[in-house]
């Protein structure tokens, strides 16, 4: 039976960054997951902001980590070699009772410590934002909210995990667990293993793995949301985060230019669903409150469409939670149940967080061996003429597209095949084939054909999204 010092249950984005977070001290940890491959849950589809840290209670651990992650997010990234755009962001209000809710996130922001918050006049915000909608009568400028990739912050975390030691077993559900010798004994559907400390990040199914050893405390709720994306460099993109406050209470609207200059828009909520389908009705209801705020987009430059699926905490008894809920129900036993926004922003606090507290628990030392640096694949089209000629010449691979909407040669997709993609979205996840206008309609084949050469399976066992997303019928399939 093998035996670690920590287990990590989930490898979304916060099960990546626990991992990375403990690979700093001298601890065996083993990180599972039930999926094909990391940030295939709630981690592959959210609004991508990094939140300044007005929207908290003063006082609050949400609203602390919140700031402090914010102010650390480019040495993060950098670190990490994952893009972020500090584009800013304006909460926009077109009325005296979303007026009053900015006065209010001022307040809060300017306590919690959030740098260069400013109430702006509509004429201040229609200078930074020309395209906005007429009306407006304020904006609460944020300079610090920024936007990345989430899944390619989590793989890089992950990665950065494994080099400093930590091991991932994928397809790798947890089944049922017991305390044993004073560890905890994990049952996996591939077999047993036995840890000095848990860490549960297991997203949506958090509250059932806590279960497994302890009675109920916390109850998800899942909630879906819907998104628009618009082409790169959209009629009507903004330069700045857009946060739409309705005048009536009820769900606004977020507008983010992302990393990659498309055009985010979201969200709706449906509660009780984890449907990652995206529902007409919420795609018709982002687009109509868009054109509240951004009267000139074009829609027909609309080139995806998909829902995210968030962990909404409720006590037993129904009420909401509105904190960050990190459960402790028994030594070297840490839950992190339903953390939903700004998870994304606090990834790296919160691992940090269960890390220091199980370095206690645990009497761990310091690794020092720990390097905080992760490298990206190459990226070819970001280069000078010159360095990508050099590039091509080492390995001509290089030179060969395989995705003409967004520039990723073939060495690209088979490096991302190398460090771990088995299906066509984990290759999409990590280099970005199938994100431009045609969506994959291109390139697909060609990378069903990459994964079944490099996996050793036929094509019709290559996936686009874990199983039952198969993409190629097998012969006797065939009509």
């Amino acid at each position: 039976m093998e035996r670690f010092d920590v287990a990590v249950i989930g490898a979304g984005l916060l099960g990546c960054f626990a991992a990375r977070e403990l690979s700093r001290r001298k601890l065996d940890i083993v990180l599972l997951e039930a999926r094909e491959d990391v940030c295939t849950g709630i981690s592959r589809a959210n609004t991508a902001v990094i939140y300044p840290g007005c929207d908290h209670k003063p006082g609050t651990l949400k609203a602390e980590m919140t700031v402090r992650a914010n102010a650390g997010f480019d040495r993060l990234c950098e670190e990490l070699n994952v893009p972020l755009s500090r584009c800013g962001s304006l909460m926009l209000s077109f009325g005296p009772r979303a007026d009053a809710v900015l006065r209010e996130k001022l307040r809060q922001g300017q306590e919690n410590g959030v740098p260069g918050l400013r109430l702006l006049s509509a004429n201040e915000a229609y200078r930074m934002e020309p395209a906005l909608a007429p009306g407006l009568s304020s904006a609460l400028f944020s300079p610090t909210a920024g936007t990345v990739n989430p899944w390619q912050l989590g793989i890089a975390a992950c990665e950065n995990a494994v080099r400093n030691g930590a091991q991932l077993r994928r397809n790798t559900r947890v089944l049922a667990m017991r305390t044993e010798d004073g560890s905890y004994r994990i049952e996996t559907d591939r077999g047993v293993l036995t840890a000095r400390a848990v860490v549960n990040c297991a997203g949506l199914a958090a509250d059932r793995v806590q279960e497994l050893l302890f009675p109920p405390s916390v109850r998800i709720v899942p909630t879906a949301g819907d998104y628009v994306v618009l082409d790169q460099n959209c009629a009507g993109r903004p330069a700045h985060i857009l946060e739409y406050e309705p005048e009536k209470r009820g769900k606004g609207l977020t507008a983010v230019p992302t990393v990659k200059g498309n055009l985010l828009l979201g969200t709706t909520e449906r509660e009780n669903t984890l449907a990652y389908a995206a529902a007409e009705c919420g795609l018709d209801r982002v687009k109509a409150l868009a054109v509240r705020i951004l009267p000139g987009l074009d829609f027909s430059e609309v080139i995806r469409s998909f829902a995210a699926v968030r962990p909404n905490p409720r006590s037993p008894d129904g009420s909401s939670i509105q904190s960050f809920c990190i459960e402790h129900p028994a030594e070297r036993f840490w839950s992190l149940i339903g953390i939903k926004t700004p998870g994304l922003t606090c990834a790296r606090e919160l691992g940090s967080y269960i890390s220091d507290r199980l370095a206690t628990e645990l009497d761990a030392e310091q690794n020092p061996l720990f390097t905080p640096e992760r490298r990206g694949i190459p990226k070819p089209h970001s280069l000078p003429y010159e360095e990508r000629k050099a590039l091509v010449g080492r390995d001509p691979d290089y030179g060969e597209i395989v995705c003409f909407c967004e520039d990723v040669t073939r060495a690209e997709v088979l490096e991302a095949i190398r460090r771990g993609a088995v299906t066509v979205d984990g290759v999409k996840r990590r280099v970005g084939t199938g994100m431009g206008c045609c969506q994959g309609a291109r390139c697909e084949q060609k990378i069903t054909a990459m994964l079944a050469e490099a996996l050793g399976v036929p094509e019709s066992a290559v996936c686009k999204d874990g199983p039952g997303s198969e993409i190629v019928r097998a012969e006797h399939e065939r009509l």
